[in-house]
């Protein structure tokens, strides 16, 4: 039978009362870690996560996609809802027209990736947006390693999900321990980088195409414990050098100035 584009192709699902409880419940960390899942909305972050690696277990897609959803040929379970029902399981002010309940992936470091490419270890951050920027950022200059400690913003959070952009989909983020990581690390002779607010001027300094770059905590930097086992400190100048002005950049602001001069000196 053909349809017209205003006549469902498949019949209209009305999401139980169990599935929206579920769903509203991976807003929160125990949740998602319980569960193994995460919820991913927007267009493009989610046609981006069909061309990824990260399985989505469940989508559902307003009439308005209809069309480009089945054309991709997702495995995923695929149910045609009402705008009502997206607004009942979305965590944004103004809900898309489609929403992913996603499987949180498993992935452990890779030590020739941290010897050999450019890798960003994030000291404490919490804020969400922060955490988002920084993974988008990271995406952008070509970072496929984050490594967090453990009382990081947690990258499945919604908020931080959106921040990126859909730049989750193309960067590894990790959560450990990062003493232990450090120790490793200087092991294995890899550069430590971190960003103080005094040390070498980071576009006068000699620094490498790869290693570790640590940016720390919105209020506190770096934590002693780890400033320790940095090999090289970094400073942002700000100009003129001789006048007064603000006490710190924003930990994302930072972030891409950090990224930008590395990817700068590339022969």
């Amino acid at each position: 039978m053909n349809y017209f584009w205003d006549e469902p192709i498949n019949p209209i699902f009305v999401l139980s009362k169990n599935k929206i409880k579920l769903i509203r419940s991976l807003e929160l960390k125990k949740n998602r870690a319980a569960a193994g899942l995460f919820v991913a909305e927007g267009e493009k972050m989610i046609f981006d996560l069909l061309q990824s690696g990260i399985e989505i277990s469940e989508l559902f897609y307003t009439k308005e996609l209809e069309k480009l959803v089945l054309n991709t040929k997702s495995s995923a379970v695929l149910e045609l809802v009402s705008k009502e029902e997206i607004s009942r399981i979305s965590f944004l002010k103004t809900p898309s027209n489609i929403v992913a309940i996603c499987k949180i992936p498993i992935a452990e470091i890779n030590w020739n990736t941290l010897k050999n490419e450019l890798t960003l270890v994030l000291d404490e951050i919490q804020d969400p947006g922060n955490l988002g920027t920084i993974i988008r950022l990271a995406d952008w200059f070509g970072i496929r390693t984050i490594i967090c400690s453990e009382n990081s913003a947690d990258l499945y959070n919604p908020k931080v999900i959106q921040s990126t952009m859909g730049g989750f989909a193309r960067v590894n983020v990790h959560y450990t321990n990062l003493e232990n990581l450090l120790d490793q690390a200087l092991k294995l002779r890899i550069p430590i980088y971190g960003t103080f607010l005094e040390g070498e001027n980071i576009y006068t300094a000699e620094i490498g195409e790869s290693g570790i770059v640590i940016m720390g905590n919105e209020g506190n930097g770096i934590s002693p414990n780890l400033a320790s086992k940095i090999s090289r400190k970094l400073t942002i100048s700000s100009y003129p050098t001789d006048q007064p002005t603000s006490e710190s950049l924003n930990v994302a602001i930072a972030t891409a100035i950090v990224c930008a001069e590395f990817r700068r000196r590339i022969k």
